[in-house]
């Protein structure tokens, strides 16, 4: 559950990564000393800085490049890809298009998953079947993301080793049958600025609204210059999550809060950008299998009260309901 927190931690992870494949690493100082702090991280405020975390400060930087590029394409060329249900989802969508709690959200994004093949998954997952739509321009743009999204996959599968010591005492806890095959969805999201004086208003001024994630870790690299991510703490202040250069913003989702019985909260955040300039922000989420039943583990439910608050859920029903209710 998050408490009152006022900023949020950064944790260098480069013991922990160093370590990652080592059998033993759970005998390593360093790694101890980084679970500790992801542990107090999770159960205080379920969002934290990553640094030390190993993929370079140019690719970081290039990502958001490409996507600021994507977004100062004409509408006409950038609805080349624009997303349907027959792509399972993928694809553009403008500004207004996604929906939360009701009301419409000031970006527009590109929306990537790991592609599903028909019957894949069986109905469960037939909303998601499909492929990734990429733009033709910028040019490296498909081969660019192919490389950042195996990256972020890589580091997601180590943090969540080091979670996993943190819960368990064991670092495969979320590999195997639970995220062994990780499902993953990237959202790359430009977030418009604040209009000048003589210039349309927007209906509202919120980015995306208040909302959690679905799945177990996200990564959020953001546009180094502007302040727009915003993270709620237990009093329901809005606790600002400032860009760090070089950093990764971390949080954890819903299937991670059940998998630890509640030691740790899916927390609200929330995006405004008050800046005159255009916002990008790219967010990966690492996420269970597709098809893995989620429920409280037994350690967690031993070190929470021994009682299981939370019932079992399905990821992929999860996924598809917030999918559905989500684009307009």
């Amino acid at each position: 559950m998050a408490t009152d927190f006022k900023s949020i931690p950064i944790i260098d992870i480069s013991a922990l990564l160093a370590k990652c494949d080592d059998p033993k690493m759970a005998e390593d100082p360093g790694v101890s000393e980084v679970v500790r702090q992801l542990d107090q991280a999770c159960r205080e405020a379920g969002f934290f800085y990553v640094k030390g975390h190993g993929i370079p400060d140019s690719l970081l930087k290039e990502v958001k490049s490409v996507a600021h590029k994507f977004f100062d394409l004409p509408y006409e060329e950038k609805i080349k890809i624009k997303m349907t249900a027959e792509a399972g989802f993928r694809g553009y969508q403008r500004v207004g298009e996604n929906i939360t709690k009701g009301i419409p959200d000031m970006h527009e994004a590109i929306d990537c998953y790991r592609e599903v093949k028909e019957g894949m998954y069986g109905s469960l997952g037939k909303t998601m079947e499909g492929y990734n739509q990429w733009p033709c321009n910028p040019q490296n743009f498909k081969e660019l993301m192919d490389v950042y999204i195996r990256l972020c996959t890589d580091l997601s599968r180590k943090i969540m080793r080091g979670i996993s010591l943190a819960l368990t005492g064991s670092p495969e806890e979320f590999e195997g049958r639970r995220a062994g095959d990780a499902f993953w969805v990237m959202r790359i999201i430009g977030y418009p600025g604040v209009p000048t004086a003589d210039g349309p208003g927007p209906t509202n001024d919120i980015g995306c609204g208040a909302h959690t994630d679905y799945g177990l870790l996200t990564l959020v690299n953001q546009d180094d210059d502007i302040t727009a991510l915003q993270v709620r703490n237990l009093s329901g202040e809005w606790i600002s999550a400032p860009p760090i250069s070089g950093t990764f913003v971390c949080n954890i989702g819903d299937m991670l809060k059940i998998y630890s019985n509640g030691l740790y909260d899916s927390t609200l955040h929330r995006v405004i950008n008050k800046s005159p300039t255009y916002r990008v922000c790219v967010a990966y989420f690492y996420e269970t299998n597709f098809d893995t039943a989620v429920e409280p583990l037994e350690t967690c439910i031993q070190r929470s009260g021994r009682t299981k608050k939370f019932e079992r859920a399905v990821y992929g029903e999860h996924l598809v309901s917030k999918v559905l209710t989500n684009f307009g």
